[in-house]
């Protein structure tokens, strides 16, 4: 993994540049394609299909421009030595996945109730609450100041600890699927499954959906443990 990563970094900038952004707009596809067929398996015809504007568009573009320049920023930290990472296989990979996860979830839970309870939520925000029933592509729609925000977040930790890159590989798709899986708009899991002892302590898409009903709760990203620890969970949720 370190002579990939090492050959990929002699690569032209704009080439990198590219293949970054071609790696956005791929996972932007996956999340809409993957998103809809769940929607279609679990109550096939009978969720609406929404017709996106064409300025919901252009924000989900903007997004992944920015997110494509936080990657390449990412990766030029670690060029230069800013981000240390490493890449043995051993037991320290669950360690690493758990500490990232947990980490961000706590730090995307301040940064997210901050926005919500402050005069951030007008200026930068609301935008992503027009949606009231998220869709899918709603995990795209943003404000460019609350993407870099995010995206800084997952900078400063990688900065600060050597995370394995392989507990960084798993936690990146961890986040994207806990995005979508937020936004799909119905509820996949029976119930029964949501109170399963570990289950019931992950953000589902009731737990997130509620709070796009209910934006004075639950303001965890991956987890509701510090919705439940700090008195913001959603008691339906």
């Amino acid at each position: 993994m370190e002579e990939f990563l090492l050959s990929f970094a002699a690569l032209p900038t704009p080439v990198i540049g590219l293949i970054f952004l071609a790696e956005n707009a791929l996972l932007t596809v996956a999340v809409l394609v993957v998103g809809r067929y769940i929607q279609w398996r679990v109550t096939p015809g009978g969720v609406t299909l929404y017709a996106h504007t064409r300025r919901e568009w252009l924000i989900c573009i903007g997004t992944n421009v920015i997110n494509t320049a936080v990657t390449y920023a990412g990766f030029r930290m670690w060029t230069d030595g800013f981000i240390t990472i490493t890449y043995e296989t051993s037991w320290m990979i669950v360690v690493d996945f758990l500490l990232l996860f947990l980490a961000m979830d706590l730090l995307m839970y301040a940064f997210h109730r901050a926005i919500h309870q402050t005069f951030l939520y007008r200026l930068i925000h609301q935008l992503h609450h027009q949606a009231v029933h998220p869709r899918p592509l709603d995990l795209f729609i943003l404000h460019p100041v609350e993407t870099v925000s995010f995206g800084s977040l997952w900078l400063f930790l990688l900065v600060l600890y050597p995370f394995n890159i392989y507990a960084v590989i798993v936690y990146l798709g961890l986040n994207l699927i806990s995005g979508l899986v937020g936004h799909l708009g119905i509820e996949p899991l029976p119930g029964a499954v949501r109170n399963l002892p570990v289950i019931r302590y992950l953000g589902t898409s009731t737990f997130h959906h509620d709070h796009h009903e209910d934006p004075g709760y639950n303001f965890g990203f991956y987890t509701s443990i510090w919705d439940r620890l700090f008195g913001t969970l959603r008691k339906s949720a």
